[in-house]
């Protein structure tokens, strides 16, 4: 998955079993004589077709190639962080702190799936699709001037297999040993060809220093600014409360074809919040300079004013492609009440998108049908071609009305009545052995339905309160559970919770990353992705028909196939996406032309050189 190192969820993911062969003391003794890297290879790669890029490429379209460098800017960010290592399962990381490494690849925004070399000057992949062997750029370098090697790419992999995140064990799982044939050479063998995206995730590592780390404990939560080889390096900060970031000006890549017309601004800073309305405030008094709003309400009733109208601060949609995700109720299935999938369906059921997108969401959302919506990867009407014969290997385990029904999501008039829907959750409940007695929905025990929402932003509890009310009328009995960030994160990890908030974003190439969402193995691992508690075998076997997918359309007919199931199985009450980014910033900042097509591209902005960035907004 293109996008999925960027966006590792902080609620933590899963334990895992460490990788044969790659262990602390495995280690291969690099050589002391720095090697020239190898011209063999290949510039880029790409998950299916041809790279959009040849080689020798000067830069990407979608930037401005001659942006001016310079400028200061604030934006902001919510809750805290209590440390600069986002390697681990421990803590919250800062945000921005990718902006301090280099990748060994460096994936284009305007592509499904295509990695370019970057720390490697190319990469080399076999027919047969058993390993990778990346040749790294001899003028790759660390903020210190120390040159990166093979050795630190072999100590990263370790660190991380063994010390990080759970999440590295599975993403990482096919890799079976690793070898340095030169100081600038390293090669990752596989357990087998069939996973056709691992040399795309392998480049994405963030490759860390090895001399730095050597004599610092990896596993530890650390507010010492760590060595990186990146754009950007930590200037400043305050903990929990504000990091800022300044451009490296040797930047050993600031010239490179993927970097180009990147990483124009001086400095950048991240300021917390606890609250979005504060933050909001904070903007139109000119407290920061950009934000990227979430809420329909805000963005419709409060980005106004005499700033907004003289242009002083620019208020934009800007549409994009990339695939929604899903988003929605996510249910424990490890909780007893939600193991009967009517009973999950009839909740669904009672959850009124119409009346909550026309009375608090002013009409600006649509009702997300697919885990892989606003994409051709999502399934629609009933199965047909490659997705039927997928799913036909599974057809005495799956429900017959699979293959003959439209799955969709219940609808209503909008009009705060929804009554019929209603009725058929009431009737799936009485099938599932619950009946109404005295106003509520009990159990042959006369136990009441309960069941908490755990969140921890307030803003949530306009969306929740509609569906409480709806609850109400089946007679079940629901609390909102409002804590703080680190409490929520932990609980997530724990899989302390009846039902949350959540989103399962995706790429436009989907991959490694479904095994954390949805695989049987993860599903009582702590910390694991899996946070559903999904445990089903024809899942199992359709994501890894997904991730050995030798062509586009093997892909797109094998991900339709996993979301079918996905939604047939009722593992969440799905709620809303849109497919622009709403923005508003200050208007001394530059935009390239080109608006890439799965990225807003904001690391190509710049700050107009003759910007006044001290004048305060009047409104």
């Amino acid at each position: 998955m293109n996008s999925i190192l960027r966006s590792l969820l902080v609620i933590g993911v899963f334990l895992f079993t460490p990788i044969a062969g790659i262990t602390k003391e495995n280690t291969t003794k690099s050589l002391d004589t720095p090697a020239p890297s190898s011209s063999k290879g290949k510039h880029a790669i790409a998950m299916h077709g041809l790279p959009r890029y040849p080689a020798g490429f000067s830069h990407f379209d979608y930037v401005n190639p001659k942006a001016p460098k310079g400028g200061k800017i604030v934006r902001s960010e919510f809750g805290s962080y209590d440390s600069f290592n986002p390697f681990i399962i421990k803590g919250s990381a800062a945000t921005g702190i990718g902006y301090i490494y280099d990748t060994l690849t460096v994936g284009s925004h305007d592509e499904a799936f295509t990695q370019y070399g970057l720390i490697a000057k190319s990469v080399e992949i076999p027919e047969d699709r058993t390993s990778v062997t990346f040749h790294i750029n001899p003028d790759a370098r660390f903020h210190d001037g120390h040159p990166i090697t093979a050795d630190d790419v072999k100590f990263t992999f370790n660190k991380l297999i063994t010390d990080g995140n759970p999440f590295y064990g599975a993403y990482y799982g096919d890799v079976t040993d690793l070898e340095i044939l030169n100081p600038l050479t390293i090669k990752f063998n596989f357990k087998n060809g069939q996973n056709r995206e691992l040399p795309l995730i392998l480049g994405q590592i963030n490759v860390l220093p090895a001399h730095y780390w050597k004599d610092k404990d990896f596993t530890k939560i650390t507010l010492t600014p760590p060595l990186g080889s990146g754009p950007y390096k930590i200037k400043t900060f305050k903990t929990g409360h504000s990091v800022t970031y300044e451009r490296v000006n040797d930047y050993w890549a600031k010239n490179h074809p993927a970097r180009k017309g990147q990483f124009n601004i001086d400095e950048i800073r991240f300021d917390y919040y606890r609250d979005p309305n504060v933050a909001l405030e904070a903007f139109k008094s000119h407290n920061f300079d950009y934000v990227e709003e979430t809420s329909a309400k805000r963005w419709a009733t409060q980005y106004k004013g005499s700033a907004f109208d003289t242009k002083k601060l620019i208020k934009a949609t800007i549409p994009h492609q990339n695939t929604a995700g899903m988003q929605g109720f996510a249910f424990n299935l490890r909780k007893p009440i939600f193991n009967d999938v009517r009973v999950r369906q009839a909740l669904n059921l009672a959850f009124d998108f119409e009346w909550i997108n026309k009375n608090l969401f002013y009409n600006a959302y649509t009702r997300t049908e697919s885990y892989f919506d606003n994409s051709e990867l999502a399934s629609s009407g009933l199965p047909t071609g490659k997705e039927l014969t997928i799913l036909k290997k599974f057809e005495k385990q799956l429900p017959p009305t699979l293959f003959t029904d439209k799955i969709e999501s219940p609808t209503s008039k909008g009009n705060g009545s929804n009554r019929k829907n209603l009725r058929k959750a009431i009737q799936l409940l009485k099938e599932a052995g619950w009946q109404v007695k005295n106003k509520q929905l009990v159990n042959a025990n006369g136990e009441q339905f309960t069941f908490e929402f755990l969140i921890y932003l307030k803003d949530f509890e306009r969306v929740i309160l509609p569906y409480v009310k709806s609850l109400q009328k089946l007679g079940i009995k629901t609390e909102i559970r409002l804590v703080d960030r680190a409490q929520y994160i932990e609980r997530i990890r724990a899989f302390d919770f009846d039902m949350v908030i959540q989103t399962f974003g995706q790429s436009s190439s989907p991959g490694n990353e479904q095994r954390e969402f949805w695989g049987s193995a993860y599903a009582e691992s702590r910390g694991s992705r899996n946070i559903i508690g999904i445990n089903d075998p024809i899942i199992d076997e359709l994501i890894e028909i997904l991730i050995a997918a030798n062509t586009r359309e093997d892909l797109i007919a094998a991900c339709r196939a996993l979301d079918r199931v996905l939604l047939w199985g009722h593992y969440v009450v799905p709620q809303w996406h849109i497919n622009t980014y709403r923005v508003a910033y200050r208007d001394f900042f530059g935009r390239p032309e080109i608006t890439p097509t799965h990225n807003l591209g904001f690391d190509s902005w710049w700050v107009k050189p003759t910007a006044d960035l001290t004048g305060e907004l009047v409104q």
